[in-house]
C-alpha cells in the first residue's frame, strides 16, 4: 500500500474532532486576515464583495469564508448557500504539496459569481506574508534574517527533491533507488 493511501486510510479511521477542525479554520482566517491588512489594495477589493461566500474545497476538505465589510474574512455560517465555489482537482497530497512549494496554482474548477472568482484570482496573485517582517517583530531584523535565509535554503533544497520524485510518487522513486 501507498504512503498516500496508508495516510487517506488513517484520516478515514481516525478523523479529527469537529471541534479541533473548526479551531484550525479559526486559525487560518486570522492568518489571512493578518496577511490582507497588510495590503489595503486588497481590502479595498473584499468590501466590495462584502456578504458574498466563497467555498474552497479538496476532496473531504472544506473552508466557507465570507467577505466582511471591513475588507477581511470570517467563516461564512453553515448554512449560508455559497455565491463561488472553487473546487482544487488535484487528488493527491503529495502533488498538491509539489505544486505549492514550487510556485505552480492548482488545478481548480470555478462555480458561481464570476467578479468573486476574478478577486480571488487577484488576491492570489498579489498577496504574499512577509514572514520576515513579523519574526522581525518578534526575534530582531538579524535573526529574522537569518532565519529567512534559512528558509528559503529550504524551500531551493525541498523544491530539489520534488523535482527528483517521479509523477507516481514516492514509493516508486524509493524503489528506483534501491535497485543496483
Amino acid at each position: 500500500m501507498q504512503v498516500e493511501q496508508q495516510v487517506e486510510h488513517l484520516a478515514k479511521r481516525f478523523p479529527p474532532p469537529a471541534w479541533a477542525v473548526l479551531e484550525g479554520q479559526h486559525r487560518l482566517v486570522l492568518l489571512l486576515n493578518h496577511v490582507l491588512q497588510q495590503e489595503p489594495e486588497a481590502q479595498s477589493r473584499l468590501r466590495r464583495q462584502s456578504g458574498k461566500t466563497a467555498l474552497i474545497q479538496w476532496r473531504a476538505v472544506s473552508l466557507q469564508l465570507v467577505a466582511t465589510p471591513a475588507g477581511l474574512l470570517d467563516l461564512a455560517t453553515p448554512t449560508a448557500a455559497p455565491d463561488l465555489t472553487l473546487s482544487l482537482t488535484q487528488p493527491s497530497p503529495l502533488e498538491l504539496l509539489r505544486g505549492s512549494i514550487t510556485g505552480a496554482k492548482p488545478e481548480v474548477r470555478i462555480e458561481g459569481d464570476v467578479q468573486l472568482a476574478a478577486e480571488v484570482n487577484w488576491l492570489v496573485d498579489h498577496l504574499r506574508w512577509d514572514i520576515e517582517e513579523d519574526l522581525s517583530r518578534i526575534v530582531g531584523d538579524v535573526a529574522a534574517h537569518r532565519l529567512g535565509l534559512l528558509g528559503r535554503a529550504l524551500s531551493v533544497a525541498l523544491k530539489g527533491f520534488l523535482a527528483m520524485l517521479p509523477v507516481g510518487g514516492a514509493a516508486s522513486h524509493t524503489a528506483q533507488r534501491r535497485a543496483p
